[in-house]
């Protein structure tokens, strides 16, 4: 004992425990007596320190309470008025506001409240952390002036290391290699010119009185100088209170190591070797390593012995790290000392078992290290510990900070792994103030592999919801070749750009709550036509039985090919039934609005029971534009879905010719990738139509189909009455004639699809007939709608005349407007030469399901508004699909009362525009005109004569200039000529919705407008499929599949607002219908399955007040966990003012990149600026970023004014 120092009664009361090799000071019972020191040094009176005072925040204030409290300290806490609910305030004994009226980082910033809560709470020391006052010479002398010890080096030391440029003279005179650079700090850019002149590009502005990346940025040439060294003047000034610089020349990918220094008042100086932190971005380190890996130890002695060398040449006592840089030719260079803790000291501490805070505090009571039991020989590296900065950046975003608060919080842990924080808990609230460090993650294993396989494996476990972290990218850190090799330097980030390949979180529960507890706070996310609730039952899933289903039809079809299948539909025995349950019976008695996840229900019964029908028509027309914008669901996916669940049943969709599955013509080339995307996702059977029957639109639908190998089934739309002599327009010879020139063109099945259920079974028997006759080895399908309630009679007399194929529903989905029964035309037909063979008894129980199913949907069921089909429909023609949308939409546009007098209206606007076959979207037309006639109460004679100074609905002017096609007998004269546009109408054509009326204003000629001439697509040129997916990748990220780009090339504002729906809220298919559309009940508890073998176990339990921000906090119990979330009340913040949002979609509006304060604007309205052209200025979490300009273009005006606090995405300003 006598040879640490200490006289014998001192020396008694020392405790001491040996750990792997070394030894640690337990405890000091406390004494006054005075240690003798070593014959070297002088002797110190030692004194016991009873309050310790951090004067930081966060996890370092902790760190050092947690240390204080083991050696039996009493803790002091100061924090913000910004910080009355940081965590660092609760795990101290006393807690005190200082910087009252502060910004919040100058609060801790603010010396003469620090120091008075110091003397005023009897506060023996006080500890800085690091960054704020940590290495300010003029804050540790305010402690030593007002009697309290300052934890860490002298007031003198701290000036000197603090001093960049005085610290590198010291090392010169200790002979200890330094990086070129100037004597002094810089004042003025003049000065950096001079230095750029004499030493050349790269060179690097650091602040003089701080680190951790702030202040210090990288400059490449002469036009990058003046910007960046306004902002690391900035930077420095805001984190250090000194905007003071120094500069030097920039080493290129050197590593960056540094060395953790202890001393004490005696003299006695040691290192506890090195740390590598090379893994930087922004200058900032993101992953330390201890000790460095594959380090010479020849270098490793120069570094420590050079840094044991400096220290000694100041006087160093206390904690500190001197930094280098190390070039590849392992030549290393002094940059500067740390006169303080670092971040990264817990690496050091896991691998030499050395506590550095409590060897901190016993030095700062007059200890010496040899007291402590640390002398240089007893070091040792005991294996490799790795630390990862887990922030709250997004990588996604170039490191941006999110701010927020945190909704779930689940830390990775286990054996070697150690966590400091202080704000990561569900609950605590990211502020924009301060960094944006959340947790230290530390893992400690026998050698650098280890640790970092333990690493991955905490990160892995973690759950932090509510902001965005860098998790992610930590993760691709520890798996990637070059840091498992231990071969890293400061550009590792920078040259693996697949380290920002990031793969996102599922996060799928949090979605999941997000959403229900929108919809619990603002309604159904899809609109409502009418109040009806669902049903509170789920339908009943009649039994399936185990194993594959037997084989059916679409066994033939991969067999034997397209034509091999139509021969074999042609050869069979019986009538063959298509079933449109799965898509027209739901768009037409239920707005298209039945879920994939209903569909699936009900999918592996259809397939063990129903092998024997020709098809299932389960997707295109309505259904795909549905899907996205009001189902939020990926179309292709449920086409994938359902496809898994029946192999065996072909699949047959609708496509609208050259307009897909779309209301308008595409480019040539997207509709022959969709038609090849959808073959190859399951599609079987391609329904080709075209609204007008405009044989040049079909004819490139046809061929479409054909090239990807489907079966193509050409349709001819039927209209008129080919049984009626008076009407001639579309008469047996007009029909005739275009099946002749489909048959011509290849087709495998001849289609007549009567959208309106005008076919009679008179006329069925002539046109049936007449085309058996004609074409004797094509099969024949008929496709009808029940609207008139003669349908099942209709299609009993197409059998009979020679059909092969026609449509039904289930039994609780047809009639109305749906198609006619399956259970009456399988029990009609049965045990005739018609058999179905489908059993009816399977019918009965398919049936039951959709009854309870269709209860699921009373919001959108047609009953609501209309009881029973209606024969009127032979009068005006109304398409059964259109039928149940029109009554709607009559309802939602005050029009309900007057619908007798909207169909009247159909048939002159029908007449009006020529007498037009009416399927969408020529049927949208004549109701957009039908709904304008009745809304200005105009007959169809005031609204010809009016014609010149009538604004017309869009739909209708743009089928008068040729867009959909040429009519059958041509376009309406002299209405074509006399229709009026707007000249200012700039909306695109793409993606227009079904429903609703879009008027053209500022009225002029048609004929001075562009005319379409011959077939619309023909003149479009291709559009570049791979451009639109880099775009579509740039904002919705890497998970692009070729089926979204498809998506996106017929409906880009349908198809974006379904990414960014399907972002924030997540797996909604998971969800039942009920919960889908009005959420669940407070009190009421569910499950929701993610995936085989993942349930969650929901309740949702309340729904708190309005808060000031607009947002109610809605409260459930996840998992027997409570988690809350934050809504905004759409209906109550149409009543609070907020700040506008920048439009994603509108490059011209410029939104905040990050949340943070305004500090600078450089522009103005009316200024001119070009693409790249700063902006303005933000600071958050002490970064200041630019914004830039993403286009060219004049200021039309700036939102925003300095010292503005801004959330992400606020508007910002526009440009034009």
């Amino acid at each position: 004992m006598a040879s640490l120092g200490l006289c014998r009664p001192a020396a008694a009361m020392l405790k001491f425990q040996t750990i792997r090799g070394g030894l640690r000071l337990l405890g000091i019972r406390r004494t006054s007596t005075a240690p003798a020191a070593s014959p070297s040094v002088r002797r110190l009176e030692y004194k016991p320190i009873k309050k310790v005072m951090v004067a930081n925040r966060g996890e370092i204030a902790i760190r050092v309470f947690r240390a204080c409290t083991e050696l039996g300290i009493r803790t002091v806490a100061v924090y913000s008025e910004q910080d009355t609910g940081q965590m660092h305030r609760q795990k101290a004994d006393e807690a005190y506001l200082i910087g009252r009226g502060l910004a919040p980082v100058q609060a801790y910033l603010h010396i003469p409240d620090i120091i008075k809560v110091a003397k005023e709470n009897n506060v023996d020391a006080v500890h800085p952390g690091y960054g704020f006052l940590s290495e300010r010479a003029d804050f540790a002398q305010a402690c030593q002036d007002a009697g309290v010890r300052f934890i860490g080096p002298s007031p003198e030391v701290v000036r000197k290391m603090g001093d960049k440029v005085e610290a590198r003279a010291i090392a010169i005179a200790a002979g200890v290699p330094v990086v070129p650079g100037t004597d002094a700090p810089i004042t003025s850019l003049h000065e950096a010119h001079h230095f750029s002149n004499t030493y050349g590009f790269p060179i690097i502005f650091k602040a003089a009185y701080g680190g951790g990346g702030r202040g210090m940025r990288v400059v490449q040439s002469y036009e990058e100088l003046e910007e960046n060294y306004t902002r690391a003047y900035s930077e420095a000034l805001a984190a250090f209170g000194n905007g003071a610089l120094f500069v030097e020349k920039f080493i290129e990918k050197p590593r960056h190591i540094e060395v953790q220094i202890l001393g004490d008042q005696y003299g006695n100086i040691l290192h506890l070797y090195e740390r590598d932190c090379s893994i930087q971005r922004r200058h900032q380190k993101v992953v330390e390593i201890a000790p460095a890996a594959h380090l010479d130890p020849q270098l490793r002695s120069r570094l420590t012995s050079d840094s044991v060398k400096l220290a000694k040449q100041v006087g160093y006592e206390n904690a500190g790290t001197v930094e280098f840089l190390v070039d590849k030719y392992g030549k290393h260079y002094f940059i500067e000392v740390n006169s303080r803790l670092q971040v990264e000291h817990t690496v050091t501490e896991e691998i030499t078992d050395v506590d550095l805070v409590h060897a901190q505090i016993h030095v700062a009571e007059g200890r010496s290290l040899p007291d402590l039991g640390l002398r240089q020989e007893n070091i040792r590296i005991n294996g490799c510990a790795i630390q990862c900065r887990v922030t709250t950046e997004d990588p996604s975003r170039s490191f941006q900070p999110d701010t927020g608060r945190i909704e779930v919080f689940r830390s990775g842990e286990g054996m070697g792994i150690r966590l400091d924080n202080a704000s990561a808990f569900q609950g605590a609230v990211i502020s924009p103030h301060y960094d944006s460090l959340l947790v230290k993650v530390i893992a400690h294993g026998k050698d650098h592999p280890t640790a970092a396989t333990k690493m991955s494996r905490a990160l892995a476990e973690f759950r932090v919801r509510g902001v965005k972290t860098n998790i992610p990218f930590l993760q691709n850190v520890l798996n990637n070749q070059q840091f498992l090799a231990g071969t890293v330097d400061t550009q590792f980030i920078d040259e693996n750009p697949e380290l920002f390949q990031l793969r996102p979180a599922q996060n799928r529960a949090q979605k999941l709550l997000h959403y229900l507890g929108h919809v619990m706070v603002n309604g159904p996310t899809t609109p409502i036509p009418v109040k009806a609730s669902p049903s509170p039952t789920d339908p009943i899933v009649p039994v399936v039985p185990i194993g594959l289903p037997p084989a059916g039809f679409r066994d033939i079809l991969l067999r034997e090919g397209p034509e091999g299948f139509a021969r074999a539909v042609r050869n069979h025995q019986g009538l063959l039934l298509m079933d449109t349950t799965f898509r027209d019976a739901h768009q037409s008695l239920l707005a298209t609005r039945v879920r994939t996840h209903d569909l699936k229900k009900i999918s592996p019964y259809v397939a063990h029971n129903f092998s024997k029908l020709f098809s299932i028509e389960n997707w295109g027309g309505a259904t795909f534009d549905v899907a996205m914008r009001f189902l939020y669901e990926c179309p292709w996916r449920r086409l994938q879905e359902l496809r898994e669940l029946v192999p065996n049943i072909p699949f047959q969709m609708l496509l609208r010719g050259a307009n897909a599955v779309g209301y308008t013509n595409y480019p040539d080339n997207v509709v022959f990738k969709f038609c090849e995307v959808a073959k190859e996702n399951g599609m079987d059977v391609f329904r080709v139509f075209d609204s007008l029957n405009y044989l040049p639109n079909l004819l490139l639908g046809m061929e479409a189909a054909g090239s990807a190998g489907g079966v193509v089934e050409a349709a001819i739309s039927y209209t008129g009455d080919v049984a009626d002599p008076s009407r001639t327009k579309y008469s047996l010879h007009y029909y005739m004639g275009l099946a002749e020139e489909l048959v011509r063109a290849g087709t495998h099945i001849l289609c007549i699809k009567d959208m309106a259920g005008l076919l009679k079974p008179t006329a069925c028997t002539m046109l049936v007939t007449s085309l058996r006759d004609r074409f004797p080895d094509l099969p024949l399908h008929i496709h009808t709608h029940d609207t008139s309630g003669a349908g099942v009679a209709a299609m009993l007399a197409c059998a009979h005349a020679g059909a092969d194929v026609v449509d039904v529903a289930a039994d609780s989905m047809s009639g109305m407007t749906s198609q006619p029964s399956m259970g009456a035309l399988v029990a009609c037909t049965r045990g005739t030469p018609l058999d179905t063979g489908v059993p009816l008894d399977r019918v009965f129980d398919y049936s039951e399901y959709w009854e309870g199913a269709r209860g699921l949907y009373a919001a959108f069921d047609c009953t609501a508004t209309m009881k029973s089909g209606n024969s009127d429909v032979y009068e005006n023609e109304i398409p059964g699909g259109q039928y149940t949308n029109l009554h709607f939409q009559a309802y939602s546009m005050g029009l309900g009362s007057k619908f007798k007098e909207v169909k009247k209206a159909y048939v002159e606007a029908n007449q009006m525009l020529g007498d037009l076959i009416k399927v969408t979207p020529s049927s949208k037309i004549v109701g957009d005109l039908a709904q304008f006639m009745v809304q200005n109460g105009l007959s169809r004679a005031e609204a010809e004569a009016q014609a010149e100074e009538l604004s017309f609905p869009r739909s209708v002017v743009e089928f008068l200039q040729g867009y959909i096609g040429i009519p059958h007998g041509g376009f309406p004269e002299p209405l074509r000529s006399k229709v009026r546009k707007a000249q200012h109408n700039v909306v695109g054509r793409r993606g227009v919705q079904e429903s609703g009326l879009t008027l053209c204003f500022a009225p002029q000629v048609l004929k001075d407008l562009p005319r379409v001439e011959g077939r619309p697509g023909a003149s479009l040129p291709p559009l570049d499929l791979q451009a639109l997916e880099k775009e579509l990748i740039e904002r919705h990220g890497e998970e692009v599949t070729p089926e979204d780009v498809l998506s996106a090339a017929m409906y880009p504002d349908v198809f974006a607002h379904f990414k960014d729906f399907t972002a924030t809220f997540g797996p909604l298919d998971s969800l039942n219908t009920r919960l889908f559309l009005q959420g669940p009940k407070i009190a009421e508890e569910f499950e929701v399955e993610l995936e085989r073998g993942k349930t969650l176990h929901i309740k949702a339990l309340a729904i708190s007040d309005l808060n000031r921000a607009g947002q109610r906090q809605v409260f459930f119990e996840l998992n027997g966990q409570l988690r809350s979330i934050l809504v905004k009340d759409t209906q109550a913040m149409k009543e609070m003012h907020f700040h506008p949002k920048a439009l994603k979609d509108v490059k011209g509006q410029i939104g905040a990149p990050m949340p943070g304060k305004v500090i600078d604007i450089k522009v103005a309205a009316g200024d001119k600026v070009t693409k790249g052209q700063p902006l303005c200025v933000l600071s958050a979490m002490k970064m200041e970023t630019v914004v830039t300009s993403p286009v060219e273009g004049t200021v039309r005006k700036v939102h925003v004014t300095t010292d503005m606090t801004l959330e992400g995405d606020d508007l910002i300003l526009e440009i034009e």
